[in-house]
């Protein structure tokens, strides 16, 4: 069996929570390992994802340590969904409206 991972990383404006972990997690860069699997016997290369992982830094008492948390990627689509709403709705709910200029 052969397997490959990816490193990326994705971003969150805000706190955000994951399913199956108690507390808020803080807004910031954190890095995602995706791990792949080969299926074998097709005539193209093609993977199917065997795991999604989210590295989460200590904070506080637990500084210098640093966690791989198993998630979904549907879960992790859906954190990022929420966290997009959420900076677009403080970008745009104080915003202040300018008066419209009359084109006559």
């Amino acid at each position: 069996m052969t397997m490959r991972s990816t490193r990326s990383t994705v971003t969150f404006a805000n706190p955000f929570t994951l399913p199956g972990y108690p507390g808020d997690l803080p807004a910031g860069d954190y890095e995602v390992l995706v791990e792949e699997e080969l299926l074998q016997g097709l005539s193209f290369e093609a993977y199917r994802r065997m795991a999604t992982y989210l590295t989460v830094r200590g904070r506080g008492g637990h500084a210098g340590r640093t966690e791989l948390r198993a998630i979904s990627d549907s879960d992790l689509k859906e954190a990022l969904s929420r966290d997009r709403g959420a900076t677009e709705k403080n970008n745009h709910g104080d915003a202040a409206l300018s008066p419209q200029e009359d084109l006559k």
